[in-house]
């Protein structure tokens, strides 16, 4: 009898196979040389999961909010009692004015929001792995890619694989270079055209402009691939700090993504694995 593993893919290892890619080049030109990819990346589909993992992370960062404790009740109030043929709220001292209680004007909410609330949530380390090892699954399949509005070419085979060169580009014009040689720069182009902004209060508070996701570029350190962190929507990732959030934005995977091959090993080795040219 086979045994299982915690690990993502666990005991199936044996029997699942490892999915290779073609390694491309900075011309855009797939190669002969291909690259097998970590276990994970053949994990089977669990959108729950993963979006059980993002809502989990963006909890984290929520910030607790409530009102003062003294607010509403800032006032002298008395209650005349029984018997006076008007209802039994506080009113202001020497009046028949309501003050202070929740259904008065200016009176305190009922049940305010309050900062000793608890907004994180937990999820266990298994579920956490398997939710990192299916979004990287899903960023193979290019039909979530379109059905997260990313504009895929149908010859690009995923997830794309470059080179290491790709990591000293330093210039958005070489960036552009690579994107229109992969049939890629549409994304961009679709990512810039629905930029919008939001109206009110938030504008004030730094989050007036809503920028969609594009691309997500995994290469193997932080200051790698610079030149493609001013196009719309494009993020730029380490290996080691790449999250389930990076890969399924809002909870959704299959987001369109390139990995420098020297990012794909550090991922690889983060795993507990490697990939082998």
């Amino acid at each position: 009898m086979t045994g299982t593993s915690d690990a993502p893919g666990g005991g199936a290892e044996q029997h699942t196979p490892h999915h290779r890619v073609h390694l491309v080049g900075v011309d855009g030109k797939a190669g002969a040389t291909t690259v097998t990819l970590p276990i994970e990346f053949s994990a089977p589909l669990r959108p729950d999961l993963v979006r059980r993992a993002v809502v989990a992370a963006q909890s984290h960062r929520r910030q607790p909010y409530g009102t003062s404790l003294t607010a509403g009740r800032r006032h002298s109030v008395e209650w005349s009692g029984k018997g006076h043929g008007v209802s039994r709220s506080p009113r202001l001292m020497e009046s028949n004015r309501g003050a202070q209680a929740p259904n008065t004007v200016g009176g305190g909410q009922a049940h305010p929001p309050r900062v000793d609330r608890i907004w994180t949530k937990k999820i266990n380390r298994r579920e956490a792995r398997l939710a990192f090892a299916s979004a990287l699954a899903a960023t193979r399949d290019p039909k979530l890619a379109g059905a997260r509005g990313h504009a895929v070419p149908e010859h690009l085979h995923l997830p794309v694989v470059l080179e290491d060169p790709v990591e000293e580009i330093r210039t958005a014009q070489e960036a552009r270079a690579l994107l229109e040689s992969l049939h890629l720069w549409a994304e961009i182009e679709r990512a810039e055209e629905r930029v919008t902004l939001r109206a009110g209060r938030a504008r004030r508070r730094g989050r007036g402009r809503r920028v969609p996701r594009s691309l997500l570029i995994v290469t193997s350190r932080g200051d790698r691939a610079r030149g493609f962190r001013n196009f719309a929507g494009v993020d730029v990732v380490p290996a080691e700090r790449l999250s389930t959030e990076d890969l399924a934005p809002g909870g959704d995977g299959g987001r369109l993504t390139l990995f420098s091959q020297a990012g794909l090993q550090r991922l690889g080795a983060r795993l507990g694995g490697g990939t082998n040219a």
